[in-house]
């Protein structure tokens, strides 16, 4: 039945059922492989978006080529698909576009965020902000731009490391009367601010959960108990990835071929598979 379901309903139908946990892809393959996996959601991480074209996670990229990665994102997965815009690639004016192509492009949801442009990474250090008022502004925008209501709007804030962690919550507050359907309050660094961000702001919670970042783990039964409905792991997939291809690539450097790594190297039929290239040589047949 979720077939006939818009993507912002399906993703709202499983939030209202339990904690949904996004891995982070960056293009069509990243987001088929999480679908493969048995997730319920898939997150289009600008971060993880910005390293495969090999660049930092600083704004480098332009809006048409990250909605490029999203797209495929969306059409590799068949899963709501929560989207990161930055700080929605602008003003005021840039934000209605952006959310009137995020939609076309068919994702669930999508994060703002009330950095300055060019943003950072929320995890690393000397992030400026924009005015509260500005970014709830932006907020009312996107809320009042959507098609479908069901798309949610998702309002960040990078305040803890700028201006403290109670300016962070005074700015989830202001965030949520300007029309957020979800906070996402970015880096808290202990669990203890983990668990008063879920104690003083009601409604929807998305909690960012990668290993190595300035955010505790922590296990997803307290997540859902403390309330949180979302977490995404941004950039794990993307990092194993990495990984995986030096080891790869030292292998090739040493003997001219990866036999060595044969035992980890995905098959050629199970990469077919994965691609569905049976699929689509099919519809060339009829």
């Amino acid at each position: 039945m979720t077939a006939h379901f818009s993507p912002g309903a399906r993703l709202r139908q499983q939030l209202s059922e339990n904690i949904v946990v996004a891995p982070g892809a960056y293009d069509g393959l990243s987001a088929r492989l999480v679908a493969a996996a048995g997730f319920s959601a898939v997150y289009a991480s600008g971060g993880a978006i910005a390293r495969a074209a090999g660049y930092p996670d600083i704004g480098l990229l332009s809006f048409t080529e990250v909605m490029d990665r999203v797209e495929k994102i969306v059409d590799a997965s068949g899963l709501p698909v929560v989207a990161d815009a930055d700080t929605g690639f602008g003003g005021s004016a840039n934000v209605e576009r952006t959310v009137r192509l995020m939609e076309r492009a068919g994702v669930a949801a999508f994060h703002i965020e009330d950095q300055t442009f060019p943003k950072r990474c929320g995890h690393l250090d000397e992030k400026s902000l924009v005015d509260a008022d500005e970014m709830a502004q932006k907020v009312h925008i996107a809320r009042q731009t959507l098609a479908d209501a069901d798309t949610l709007v998702i309002a960040r804030t990078d305040a803890i490391a700028v201006e403290g962690f109670d300016a962070a919550i005074a700015r989830a507050e202001l965030y949520l009367k300007a029309g957020a359907d979800m906070i996402f309050v970015e880096a808290p660094e202990t669990l203890a601010q983990i668990r008063a961000i879920a104690e003083r702001l009601p409604g929807l919670k998305l909690i960012n959960m990668f290993y190595g970042g300035k955010t505790p783990l922590v296990p997803l039964p307290d997540l859902t108990a403390m309330g949180y409905r979302l977490a995404i792991i941004p950039s794990d997939l993307q990092r194993a990835a990495i990984h995986a291809m030096q080891e790869t690539l030292r292998a090739i450097r040493l003997t001219g071929d990866s036999s060595a790594m044969a035992d980890r190297l995905t098959s050629f039929k199970e990469r077919e598979a994965i691609v569905q290239t049976g699929r689509y040589l099919a519809l060339d047949a009829q």
